[in-house]
């Protein structure tokens, strides 16, 4: 604020408010990230909770505006007949005097109501997504693996996600510090010398036609050099590669083993239809955390 300028009882009341706003949003926040992902019944309650303070905040903003716009309109009604003609000459003196609202502050007041706004949208998705096709399949996948003392352990959406999903269970075993690339470079060495199990498998998605070598060499140059996602061939490639089987957790359908005839635990991997909007994707597994 500028030397000698006075906040107005409405500018006091604003800035009041918004600092509550703020505060609130810091507690919503606090609550979001101190109740996991996969817990249904506690996120439609923080939910409802959620929608429930910011309207009673709301309320309370509203209320306390028309209380100060009625205290103003009192004291004008209060004002004798013959000051008050005073005063209009003082109030027409002065009205150039009254401090504006910067354009700082207008731009602080947008945004706050944006955010708001913001907030309220993701509220109403969080109820949206209790619903939705992704949250359902979280749920089935997080109480197969509880049963199993696992949980989730997400695994980014770049294109690698099988491959970063299997070297994130070989580092948690200690036995490989084998890269993705390393892992994708195998996997398409794999598939090149042993051609005659894999390409029958494989086809034109747009024609339907078998794949011919180049269309394979193409493939496998894929597999290794770029970011193409993984599936069922990659994976019988890979539990070759490593002697290891691999168990994949599905939510609708019973866990799918690749490569059972090796020896020694499984690699475990989460395999989710709906997973961010994206579509099929990967994740890996950990021990639970019951705290």
């Amino acid at each position: 604020m500028d030397e000698g300028d006075v906040e107005t009882p409405e500018e006091m009341i604003l800035k009041q408010h918004r600092r509550e706003k703020k505060d609130l949003q810091a507690k919503i926040q606090s609550m979001k990230n101190s109740v996991p992902k996969n817990d249904k019944k506690r996120r439609k309650q923080m939910t409802e909770e959620i929608t429930k303070m910011e309207a009673e905040l709301d309320q309370k903003h509203d209320e306390e505006l028309r209380r100060l716009e009625s205290a103003s309109d009192a004291k004008v009604e209060e004002v004798p007949n013959g000051v008050e003609e005073v005063l209009n000459g003082v109030e027409a003196q002065t009205v150039e005097q009254q401090p504006r609202v910067t354009k700082a502050q207008k731009r602080r007041d947008k945004k706050a109501v944006q955010e708001r706004q913001r907030e309220s949208r993701i509220a109403e998705a969080e109820v949206q997504n209790l619903r939705g096709e992704r949250h359902l399949e979280g749920v089935k996948l997080a109480e197969k693996l509880s049963r199993r003392g696992l949980q989730i352990k997400e695994i980014s959406t770049d294109g690698h996600c099988m491959y970063r999903a299997i070297r994130d269970q070989l580092l948690r075993r200690d036995k490989s510090e084998l890269s993705v690339k390393e892992l994708r470079c195998r996997t398409a060495a794999h598939m090149r010398s042993h051609a005659d199990d894999f390409l029958p498998f494989l086809s034109d998605p747009d024609t339907g036609d078998a794949y011919a070598a180049d269309d394979f060499e193409k493939y496998c140059s894929d597999v290794e050099h770029t970011a193409a996602w993984g599936g069922q061939l990659e994976l019988q490639a890979l539990s070759k590669v490593l002697q290891l089987p691999v168990e994949v957790v599905q939510a609708d359908s019973p866990t799918v083993t690749v490569g059972e005839e090796h020896a020694g635990d499984a690699i475990t991997l989460i395999y989710m239809r709906h997973a961010y909007g994206l579509g099929e994707h990967y994740n890996s597994v950990e021990r639970a955390d019951n705290s």
